[in-house]
Formats: structure tokens, C-alpha cells, sequence
């Protein structure tokens, strides 16, 4: 599993093609936080290839294991189901969005329960 905050140049446009195509298609606005399991590049510009996008939407942050096929006129994606995913579709906030979202919930409730299992909050 590779795990980047910093998205590499050559998968910018991509990853933000795929957000702006998953924002689209469910409705939402999610902010793309990182990528995970992003492809090397070499020769794949005309091949389809996969990543999984880390997005955040304020409330929860999740991945989405996208798709992504080169077309002539820029992308098509499809998302993909993930088999036992060493990362849970939903995750626990970033680290710099974490303390906001903290602070959120207290806003809103009297107390919160954060709990940790298996390494995973």
C-alpha cells in the first residue's frame, strides 16, 4: 500500500478529474486529501489504471478506488469494489482536519467517544 498527502504532478489532473466526476456523480463535495496505491507512470498514459483517491467532505473522509481510462477528450471512470480493503472505505480524519472536526462535534454534543481498534480510529 502507498499512501501520499502530496499528489504528483503527473497524476494531478487525474485525481482531479476523478473528484470532480465523483463529486458529480454522487451529489457530493468531497475535497481530494491524498491518493493511495497511486500507479508509476511510466507508459500508462494510454492504459487504464487504478488509485484510490482519499476524499473529505468536512464530516467523514472515505476512499474510493477509482477507475481511470485515458480517453482522446481527457478521462472516463468507474469506481471499483475493494475486496477486504487494508483501508476501510471510511477513515478517520486527516490529521489537519481532525482536530477541527473534534472541535465541530463538541460544538454540537456535550461529549464524544473516539474509539481506537486495530489501529484504525
Amino acid at each position: 500500500m502507498n499512501e501520499t498527502t502530496d499528489i504528483r504532478s503527473d497524476l494531478q489532473a487525474p485525481a482531479n478529474a476523478a473528484l470532480a466526476w465523483l463529486n458529480e456523480q454522487r451529489g457530493s463535495e468531497f475535497e481530494l486529501t491524498g491518493l493511495i496505491d497511486a500507479p508509476e507512470m511510466d507508459g500508462l498514459s494510454t492504459q487504464s489504471y487504478e488509485f484510490g483517491l482519499v476524499v473529505c467532505n468536512g464530516e467523514i473522509c472515505a476512499r474510493e478506488q477509482i477507475k481511470v481510462v485515458p480517453t482522446a477528450n481527457g478521462y472516463e471512470f468507474s469506481t471499483v469494489p475493494l475486496e477486504a480493503p487494508e483501508i476501510p472505505p471510511l477513515l478517520d480524519p486527516p490529521i489537519g482536519l481532525r482536530r477541527k472536526w473534534i472541535d465541530e462535534q463538541l460544538g454540537k454534543y456535550e461529549f464524544i467517544l473516539l474509539l481506537y481498534y486495530r489501529g484504525r480510529w
